[in-house]
């Protein structure tokens, strides 16, 4: 993808603003962190590892106009910002508890040296990103059968991520590997994803794309017309329960009935190790607007109660495997998971654990 899902440029934040795909693309440049946040919040960037990357380059930002005075109640407030915008992905607490990590490590560093580290630290971030991406692609590429068909959900893809991407990831290194592969992307209601970023993404790889709506998945299933299903996730528990846009669970449930592999897609800051199973994770509920209009147009008739839960858990035995930069996990997860996270390279300060966020 040559496309830039988000970038520091010259002491900025530099987004494409994805709520315009594709009909326009927009490069939205953000000199303050408040506005970094906003975007976050209005999903003009969205997709859990992204929405990491935007966090920290956003505190690095707003570390840019401090002053000498209270560093620290500051720093604190601008973690809290950030953590107030969206709910469920665990990479945008990861990527917090990480650049506290650093402030703390440099905290009596002069405050020019302090702003330093951060930005680096900010683009390591992003960097690293696209690296596992690349890894988890490979790994992943295995599990792609010959000549197969792929159903996806939401956008799991570079505009997700830093680059790359993590479902489409490993069907680009499939496609990559010389497999012939041809993907079929749901729509993704309410906010379309599918139909407007995985179609897009796929498109301009030049990798064969159906896109159906939603509640087709099941059809298309039980026709024998899908190999296997690879999603994204926005948070992992312990257990392997895994939290991804609404719709995934229904995928797996279909998947399961007719014996198709469910395999999910994620980088290890996705994991989160101090939640012990999928009923603790936190489910965001987002506008009625998003379902009862469609851009300015009204779909629904006024007044009508409106449930809008952004997210669905999937639960372990639903999942045949889990893809990650550091391998494929099996279940049981509770037991690969961890065997892959002390395998990982990381020191301690670098992969801070993440607080648990009470179930609503």
């Amino acid at each position: 993808m040559a496309v830039r899902t988000i970038e520091w440029r010259n002491g900025t934040v530099v987004m494409i603003d994805q709520r315009l795909l594709p009909s326009r693309e927009v490069y939205r440049v953000y000199r303050d962190y408040r506005e970094v946040a906003q975007a976050i919040k209005d999903m003009v960037i969205r997709g859990a590892p992204a929405i990491g990357v935007a966090a920290a380059m956003g505190l690095a930002l707003g570390m840019r106009t401090v002053r000498g005075r209270n560093l620290d109640a500051t720093f604190e407030r601008l973690c809290k910002t950030f953590a107030a915008t969206r709910p469920t992905a665990v990479n945008l607490f990861w990527a917090i508890e990480r650049m506290r990590g650093v402030f703390a490590a440099h905290r009596g560093r002069s405050l020019e040296k302090l702003r330093s580290v951060l930005e680096q630290e900010a683009i390591a971030v992003h960097d690293e990103d696209i690296a596992a991406n690349r890894r988890m692609g490979k790994h992943g590429a295995a599990l792609v059968p010959e000549h197969a068909t792929v159903l996806t959900h939401c956008n799991a893809g570079a505009l997700a991520t830093a680059g790359y991407g993590t479902a489409l990831g490993v069907i680009r290194a499939a496609q990559e590997a010389g497999k012939q592969i041809q993907v079929i992307a749901c729509e993704t209601r309410p906010f379309l994803q599918g139909a407007r970023l995985t179609a897009w993404e796929l498109r301009r790889d030049r990798i064969p794309v159906t896109l159906i709506t939603d509640n087709m998945a099941a059809h298309m299933m039980q026709r024998g017309l899908v190999d296997c299903v690879i999603v994204g996730a926005d948070r992992i528990a312990a257990n392997g329960d895994v939290a991804n846009k609404i719709g995934t669970y229904a995928h797996a449930v279909v998947a399961a009935r007719h014996g198709i592999p469910f395999y999910v897609a994620a980088p290890m800051s996705t994991i989160d190790w101090h939640c012990p199973a999928g009923a603790h994770i936190p489910i965001e509920e987002r506008s009625p607007r998003e379902v009862t209009h469609m851009g300015d147009r009204q779909l629904a008739p006024s007044g009508v109660r409106v449930a809008n839960p952004a997210f669905d858990v999937t639960p372990a035995e639903l999942v045949a495997g889990i893809v990650t930069e550091l391998g494929v996990a099996r279940p049981p997860y509770r037991r690969s998971l961890a065997r892959l996270g002390r395998a990982e390279p990381a020191t301690a300060e670098r992969r801070p654990s993440v607080r648990r966020h009470r179930r609503r």
